[in-house]
């Protein structure tokens, strides 16, 4: 099954590099190499590719407006690519739906990585970014923004799996904390995101702040 692609990046250069680096893949094919974020909103509509790139900083529609239509309009999966390591761009960018986030300066066997990872349904972040997600929460004041009772869908495990979600833990952690094999874990995940309606792990780890499962300031080992 061929991964389709489309590059979103209001420099030339960047997008027409990245497209060679993802184009030589036996699995990945580019559809659509566009330039700001409209253009990538109206290619994302007519091509229905597996996976959208797009830059944070572009005319016309920025990046994240760019990924917040997508998601809500399709089942395409968004990465966000920046040279901006920045909290308000990652948090801006999760709370849109994106997927993934990566910088610029990723080498070429990640960012090929990535696509194949955000591809299969999975989430990705650049590991700086995934570090600043749950710090955000854990040492800043965030009140929960959620309901309580939205929770009150998951049996007593998988409240559980989504407590170990929102602390950053694998699989194989949460396992090993359960005590249950990873297939039973990798089950119970499916569960949580299915039946809370989220997208992926990044949205998971969201919710279990922001519904007061975990309480801001709750140091993310504990």
């Amino acid at each position: 099954m061929t991964i389709r692609v489309v590059v979103a990046d209001d420099q030339e250069l960047v997008r027409s590099g990245f497209t060679m680096i993802l184009d030589v893949q036996q699995d990945i094919e580019v559809v659509a190499e566009v330039g700001d974020g409209a253009a990538a909103v109206e290619a994302v509509a007519r091509l229905a590719p597996d996976v959208a790139l797009l830059d944070i900083r572009m005319p016309v529609l920025d990046g994240i407006e760019a990924c917040r239509t997508i998601s809500a309009g399709s089942a395409c999966r968004t990465v966000m690519l920046t040279t901006f390591d920045s909290d308000e761009y990652v948090y801006e960018a999760l709370h849109a739906g994106a997927s993934g986030f990566l910088l610029k300066d990723v080498r070429r066997d990640d960012l090929v990585h990535a696509v194949r990872v955000v591809a299969a349904g999975e989430s990705l972040l650049a590991p700086s970014v995934a570090r600043r997600l749950i710090e955000e929460y854990t040492t800043a004041t965030v009140r929960p923004s959620l309901p309580a009772d939205r929770l009150e869908v998951l049996t007593a495990r998988e409240r559980e799996t989504l407590l170990h979600l929102g602390r950053g833990l694998s699989n194989a952690e949460i396992a090993a904390s359960l005590v249950v094999s990873e297939h039973t874990v990798k089950s119970h995940v499916g569960n949580v995101l299915a039946k809370l309606g989220l997208r992926d792990r990044i949205q998971a780890v969201i919710c279990a702040y922001e519904t007061g499962l975990i309480a801001a300031g709750t140091p993310s080992g504990e």
